[in-house]
């Protein structure tokens, strides 16, 4: 096991109903090669996802059960709350983001670069499965706007690995329940001129026979998110 430097590894798993994925996704997590805590929000599952979730015991998992549905967002903020690390790093519970891509992810916090890493699916790096074609131009527009706002030339804010030292977390609070959380947590870095870096990740995408929960709502309440956070806080 790799240990982070003097840091401690905290990875927050937010999960709805994923009992096709949980198990599988809870042995790659891990199996992760590093010192680390890894914190499971059920967000008020319905299918066996809880029951997979209880049957499951390792000394480095830690599981937390919603008894009502709280969105991402909501999951997030109670899996913050009970993180001990000094590294937070967000890994969806789906498989459509790769644990081995951990160590680039991580690589500009312990070499002392940054304080916060985002994650890119849109870069010459890694596996991508090709899927939605206006799911792909509506996350290019959502980054627009927000880049516009945030004045970063970031390349995928809706990228679900995110990784963030302790300290920048100090004075933020997450008022987004469902997938707002992620142009509000890019707002409300952005704001604070911190150290922001960049990192290629694969992506293997999911369709919606698959499970996938995203849609054009969310789109919709994403570039109000942008306008919200970056404007009206």
């Amino acid at each position: 096991m790799r240990e982070i430097g003097p840091y401690k590894l905290s990875i927050l798993m937010p999960v709805f109903n994923e009992a096709a994925t949980i198990k599988e996704a809870l042995q790659v997590v891990l199996a992760a090669p590093f010192v680390k805590e890894v914190i499971v929000v059920d967000d008020g599952s319905t299918d066996q996802t809880a029951t997979i979730l209880r049957s499951f015991h390792h000394e480095e998992l830690k599981v937390i059960f919603l008894k009502i549905n709280q969105g991402k967002g909501g999951a997030l903020k109670t899996a913050f709350s009970h993180a001990t690390g000094d590294v937070l790093l967000i890994q969806d519970a789906d498989l459509e983001y790769d644990p081995s891509d951990y160590a680039s992810l991580l690589n500009p916090i312990l070499q002392g670069k940054a304080d916060v890493v985002f994650g890119t699916r849109f870069s010459a790096h890694g596996e991508h499965r090709l899927l939605y074609f206006w799911h792909y131009v509506g996350n290019r527009l959502l980054t627009l706007l927000s880049n516009i706002f945030t004045n970063l030339n970031q390349s995928d804010m809706e990228c679900g690995y995110k990784v963030f030292t302790r300290e920048t977390l100090k004075g933020i609070s997450i008022n987004e329940r469902r997938f707002g959380f992620e142009p509000e947590i890019v707002a409300k870095m952005a704001k604070k001129k911190l150290r922001i870096y960049e990192v290629p990740v694969s992506y293997f995408g999911r369709t919606y026979e698959q499970g996938k929960k995203i849609g054009w709502k969310d789109g919709v309440w994403a570039a109000w998110c942008i306008v919200r956070y970056n404007l009206l806080h």
